[in-house]
């Protein structure tokens, strides 16, 4: 019996899948067969290929970060945002530029370069067909969709991380030395800006962007505060939180890292709307929009670097109408991945990590998909948190995917661009399993 390489690669991920299908006379030679074949013979199918569910299908990858123009950095943390009219994926790289991509091949449509990395996610806005997008130069960038060129640059004195937003004439945004600015959209003028002195001592890397409800924009700094701005005037309007001291409390002593870093996310609950911040040693915590008094806490969810809220509408299912979920996704470096109860802040299930940590998760068909910053990027179900499909790569990917559809976006910590195309899994074992090919917007 002869065995090429592909098929080999091809049949070892899916061994798990359909060993138990098979006689023990077929499967022994395969085996050996395969384990002869020397290691570059697995050349023409990457190992990125050999994954156990097969609901994870890459459509193509490329190199995106230039080596000449790499800085040393072990990762990459550049985050995709999908214009879906356009077909377009806008993402920046540790090559200090900000990328526009054709979705459907990968194609450099353009490339505008910083003075400094490019982690943030950029903000895609299609009424005015610009991005937004920060740079570890410490600018707020807005250049053209179709051609890149620069409208206009905000220079701050530290790194801009995290997604910016833009409301009603108004552009807003965060920058490591926990400032928040506010700036007109069309010119760039800073409009108003709130400052708080850093906390001493030790801090995580990175810091939390804004989110604006209700007329506010709500954020956490590096000493603990977790507070609300009016969003016109600037006006501080909440009595200021202290989630450190939160934490002292439940932990018995003063934590290590004061950090409230996680990007807060907006909720409506049956007591009314709150708002869910992430302290990296204090756990999540819900307060009152309006008041900012506490509605519930969960101190166990420690490491906590990324929120996302999961929800599954209520549908007719044979005749008969499914209950709505909701779940508040919870990513860590510490304790695992997951899922609370928005309600209450109770644990629905956690899924514990391997090595290191997780990204922020992105709904995606179904499904949860997320980068490992030491395995590769991973699928999971929302409902119980069971592993669905992953691909293994040696670097890791530490950036968020982002996904729209059956279509997925991500960076690996290699410097590659990936996109995915996510499938449900094959039911038939008559044969190896087979990639469904690539799914056409």
């Amino acid at each position: 019996m002869t065995a090429s390489p592909a098929r080999c690669a091809r049949w070892i991920s899916g061994f798990s899948r359909i060993a138990a299908l098979l006689p023990l006379a077929l499967v022994v030679p395969w085996i050996a067969a395969c384990q002869n074949l020397p290691n570059r013979a697995f050349r023409d199918e990457p190992t990125w290929k050999r994954h156990p569910g097969f609901v994870l299908g890459i459509a193509y990858s490329r190199d995106l970060t230039a080596d000449s123009r790499r800085k040393g950095e072990p990762y990459e943390k550049g985050q995709p945002e999908i214009d879906a009219g356009g077909k377009r994926v806008f993402v920046g790289s540790s090559d200090a530029g900000l990328y526009a991509l054709a979705a459907e091949t990968g194609r450099t449509l353009w490339r505008f370069e910083t003075l400094s990395f490019v982690e943030s996610r950029p903000y895609y806005e299609p009424r005015q067909n610009v991005v937004y997008f920060g740079s570890h130069d410490g600018a707020l960038y807005k250049v053209n969709a179709d051609s890149g060129a620069l409208l206009w640059r905000i220079a701050t004195n530290a790194e801009v991380q995290r997604q910016p937003i833009v409301h009603q004439g108004k552009v807003y945004f965060t920058n490591a030395n926990d400032t928040l600015i506010a700036a007109d959209d069309k010119t760039g003028a800073v409009a108003w800006s709130q400052h708080r002195a850093p906390a001493m001592g030790m801090e995580v890397a990175g810091h939390a962007g804004p989110t604006l409800s209700q007329g506010l924009v709500y954020v956490g700094f590096s000493d603990g505060i977790a507070t609300a701005f009016d969003a016109k005037t600037g006006e501080e309007r909440w009595r200021r939180v202290d989630l450190a001291a939160d934490a002292e409390d439940a932990l018995g002593e003063t934590p290590a890292y004061l950090d409230v870093d996680t990007t807060p996310i907006a909720l409506d609950l049956t007591t009314g709307p709150a708002i869910v911040f992430g302290h990296y040693l204090g756990g999540i915590t819900a307060l009152d929009a309006e008041l900012g008094t506490l509605l519930w806490s969960n101190p166990l969810t420690s490491g906590v670097s990324d929120l996302l809220l999961w929800e599954e509408p209520s549908r007719i299912v044979d005749g008969k109408e499914s209950v709505g979920r909701r779940l508040l996704i919870v990513s860590t470096g510490m304790t695992g991945l997951w899922a609370l109860d928005p309600e209450t802040g109770q644990e629905v299930w956690r899924r514990n990590l391997p090595r290191g940590g997780v990204s922020r998760p992105a709904a995606a068909s179904g499904l949860l998909l997320f980068g490992a910053s030491q395995l590769g990027v991973y699928a999971v179900s929302p409902v119980d948190g069971s592993l669905v499909d992953g691909i293994h790569l040696d670097l890791g990917v530490s950036a968020a995917p982002n996904a729209l559809g059956r279509h997925a976006f991500i960076m690996t910590n290699g410097g590659d661009f990936w996109a995915l195309n996510i499938d449900a899994p094959s039911s038939d074992f008559s044969g190896l399993p087979n990639y469904r090919g690539p799914t056409t917007w």
